[in-house]
């Protein structure tokens, strides 16, 4: 199955072999979103914390007699139905990580990147770089995609410094390197702009694993 390979100033230049085992993928809606939701709880920092009655300034004082008062039997001035007191059940650091298999993740991904070509939501641009970091050039090129305006994923081979420091100062651009494509991200943009290079990776890294599961 044959792509057009493009140019930085969206000109056909070429093509480039996709692998139907990867790009003709069907996966349901169900699975895609086990995974995102893998993805999400990975994101989470669980560093939410609320102090109970133990962790909480203040003393340790009886704040009136038990008995005789005609009101209700307390203690000291920390608990939890008294304001500046400490938290009953809160929060408490944690992670939210949970295993998920891989074989899911892979073929998740594979369905991903499959719906991105059907929905003319893939770019595979020939490799490029720039002389010196200049966001306008970055931004220059985005017009010729008519992406401007847009939620774009820029997937690389490799961390191209000059780009990287070109692209990520233009808020809705995500950048990542080719080992850290993953079906959340492309997802959450509207169009992936990948190199032709980090497209082959991508490729060879997928089949890899096919080959492993078989064998």
């Amino acid at each position: 199955m044959e792509f057009n390979v493009v140019n930085n100033k969206n000109e056909t230049v070429g093509k480039v072999n996709l692998k139907e085992e990867i790009f003709q993928t069907e996966v349901n809606q169900g699975t895609v979103w086990e995974v995102i939701k893998w993805h999400l709880a990975a994101k989470r920092a669980g560093t939410a914390k609320a102090k109970t009655r133990a962790e909480v300034a203040g003393s340790n004082r009886k704040i009136y007699p038990q008995k005789g008062t005609g009101r209700a039997r307390h203690g000291d001035i920390k608990a939890n139905i008294f304001v500046g007191g400490g938290v009953a059940h809160g929060p408490h650091p944690r992670d939210y990580y949970y295993s998920l298999p891989k074989k899911v993740r892979k073929k998740v991904l594979k369905g991903v990147l499959t719906y991105k070509l059907n929905n003319n939501e893939l770019i595979v641009v020939d490799d490029f770089n720039f002389d010196q970091p200049k966001t306008k050039n970055a931004v220059e090129i985005l017009k010729n995609f008519g992406l401007e305006n847009s939620k774009v994923l820029l997937v690389l081979p490799e961390k191209l410094e000059n780009v990287v420091k070109s692209f990520r100062n233009i808020p809705k651009v995500k950048i990542l390197v080719s080992e850290g494509l993953n079906s959340y991200d492309l997802l959450n943009n509207e169009k992936v702009i990948m190199f032709k290079s980090a497209l082959e990776k991508i490729q060879e890294r997928l089949a890899q694993w096919e080959l492993y599961t078989i064998l």
